[in-house]
């Protein structure tokens, strides 16, 4: 994850609107800004500011082909957010684990 703690990644993640975007690049990549604006209630131009805030996420990456630039997913940084919300699951289950063990020893007593 870029940034400390992959703070890029949630960041970008955080607007419904920029996870649309993202789906439709995922869905439907390489596609350009006017592409993706067709689908939106937004301008091109505020379609692009969200794919320049995937991008510095890492979750996107621009390719120009001549007058145009082209938007394609990159989704290994998702793979990390995947990994890292599995630990802190897995350490919360291993919390609760050990409060349910106490529970009922305290239980029996």
């Amino acid at each position: 994850m870029r940034g400390e703690g992959g703070d890029d990644v949630f960041a970008a993640l955080a607007d419904p609107t920029r996870r649309a975007i993202l789906q439709v690049v995922v869905d439907e990549g390489p596609v350009t800004a006017t592409n993706v604006s067709a689908r939106f209630p937004i301008s091109r131009q505020g379609v692009a500011k969200h794919l320049g805030v995937l991008r510095d996420a890492g979750l996107v990456h621009a390719e120009r082909l001549g007058r145009e630039t082209r938007f394609e997913a990159s989704l290994a940084p998702l793979d990390e957010v995947s990994s890292w919300v599995d630990d802190v699951g897995a350490a919360w289950d291993k919390r609760l684990d050990r409060l349910a063990s106490k529970v009922r020893r305290e239980s029996k007593l």
